[in-house]
C-alpha cells in the first residue's frame, strides 16, 4: 500500500479526481484517504473457503466483488488496478471498452515461488507453491488485456516483456513520502540496523541468518527493528550480547533509528519488486550493505555495498563501521534518487499512461 498511498496526493496535486475503491477487513476505514479522493468505497475481502477457487490464485479470487463491478460500471472513467490482486475485471467482457491499467507491485508468481522456497511451515509451503503455479498461468493470461502495465522496477518490466510477451509494459518508479528529502548525514552512527516486517517468513530468515552466520563473527552492535517478531526471534536476540530487538516501533521511532545507525544491513531472499526499506535506508540513512537479491534490477545497485555471503557481509561491516560517512556518497545518491523518485515527475508520467491513446 506504500506506493498507492503516496501516489494519491501526487495525483491530486496534478488535478486528478480520484474515486478510490479498496478492500478492507470490514472495520478499518481510513479517514486520511478522504483528503485526496473525491470518493472512497470499501469492500470486504472474502475469507477462507469463500474466496477459494480451483483455477484462480487466492489473492485474486478473494477480491472478486460484483458490487465493486457495478459501481465501476456507473461511469466510463479510466480504471487503475493496484496489483494483480485487483485485476480480475480484465477478464470481464463488460469492461472491454474501458481504459484499463495495472500497477504491478511484483512479478507475483516469482515472488510467491521465492516465498515457497523460504517458508519453513509445510502449510505455508503448500499455499505459496499453489499460488505461484496459479499466478504464473494467470499473469500470462492477462498480460495482453490491459492498455498499460506499470512496474516498480526495470527488471520486472523485462520479465513481463520477454517471458509473458506483454507489449504494453513500462517502468514507473514508486511514489515516496513527501518528507523523504535526501538526508545529509555525516560522521558516524552508533550501530548496525536491520529493519523490516519481522512477521514475514523471509525477513525472519534473513535476521536468523545475520545472527548465526554474520554477527557471530563480529562483535559489533546490531539493532533489529520491525513488526511482530516471533518468540523464536525474541529468544535468539536475548541470547546475543551485542544485539537489541525493538518490536513494533512507530514511524517516528523507526526513522530515528535509521538516522542514528551507521550501517543499514539489508540481506534478502526475494528478488522481484523493490524493497521499500532499501529506499528508506538510502534516503534517510548512512551506509547500506545489501546482497544482490535486494538490489538486482532496481537501478540502485551502485548506491550500495554488495555482499553475497556471510564472510563478505562480515568483512564489509567491519571495514565500514570504522569509517565516517562521506559527502561524496550523498552526492552520488542525490544524482540517482532525486531524479528517479520525484513524485511530481512520476505523477505526470502516470497521467500520460492513463489518458494518452
Amino acid at each position: 500500500m506504500f506506493d498507492l498511498f503516496y501516489k494519491l496526493p501526487a495525483l491530486k496535486q496534478q488535478g486528478v479526481q480520484i474515486h478510490l475503491h479498496c478492500f478492507n477487513k470490514g472495520d478499518d476505514e481510513q479517514d486520511e484517504l478522504n483528503k485526496y479522493c473525491a470518493s472512497v468505497n470499501y469492500y470486504e475481502r472474502k475469507k477462507g473457503i469463500k474466496g477459494f477457487s480451483f483455477s484462480l490464485p487466492f489473492i485474486v479470487s478473494s477480491r472478486i466483488n460484483e458490487r465493486l463491478f457495478q459501481n465501476l460500471l456507473q461511469d466510463d472513467h479510466p480504471i487503475l488496478m493496484e496489483g494483480i490482486h485487483c485485476s480480475y475485471l480484465l477478464n470481464d467482457i463488460r469492461f472491454n471498452n474501458r481504459k484499463k491499467m495495472v500497477r504491478l507491485h511484483n512479478v507475483e508468481y516469482l515472488y510467491y515461488r521465492q516465498l515457497f522456497k523460504s517458508a519453513t511451515s509445510l502449510l505455508h509451503k503448500l499455499y505459496y507453491w499453489r499460488e505461484s503455479s496459479l499466478l504464473k498461468k494467470y499473469e500470462k493470461n492477462i498480460a495482453t488485456k490491459a492498455d498499460s502495465f506499470l512496474t516498480v522496477t526495470p527488471a520486472d518490466a523485462e520479465v513481463y516483456r520477454i517471458e509473458l510477451n506483454c507489449k504494453t509494459i513500462n517502468f514507473l518508479p514508486v511514489f515516496i513520502p513527501a518528507d523523504w528529502q535526501l538526508k545529509y548525514l555525516t560522521g558516524k552512527g552508533n550501530y548496525c540496523l536491520y529493519q523490516g516486517d519481522l512477521s514475514i517468513d523471509t525477513n525472519e530468515k534473513a535476521v536468523i541468518w545475520l545472527l548465526e552466520k554474520v554477527f557471530k563473527k563480529i562483535k559489533l552492535p546490531l539493532v533489529i527493528a520491525g513488526k511482530n517478531p516471533s518468540k523464536k526471534l525474541k529468544r535468539m536476540t536475548r541470547e546475543e550480547l551485542y544485539t537489541c530487538l525493538v518490536a513494533n516501533p512507530n514511524e517516528k521511532e523507526m526513522q530515528d533509528m535509521i538516522a542514528k545507525a551507521h550501517i543499514q544491513i539489508l540481506p534478502s531472499f526475494t528478488i522481484t519488486g523493490i524493497k521499500i526499506k532499501l529506499l528508506n535506508a538510502l534516503f534517510n540513512g548512512r551506509y547500506v550493505i545489501a546482497n544482490t537479491a535486494t538490489v538486482e534490477g532496481s537501478g540502485l545497485e551502485n548506491l550500495c555495498s554488495i555482499a553475497d555471503d556471510a564472510d563478505s557481509f562480515a568483512e564489509k561491516i567491519t571495514a565500514l563501521f570504522s569509517e565516517s560517512f562521506c559527502p561524496e556518497i550523498i552526492e552520488q545518491r542525490k544524482n540517482v534518487l532525486e531524479k528517479m523518485f520525484c513524485n511530481e515527475t512520476n505523477a505526470k508520467a502516470m497521467m500520460k499512461f492513463i489518458w494518452e491513446e
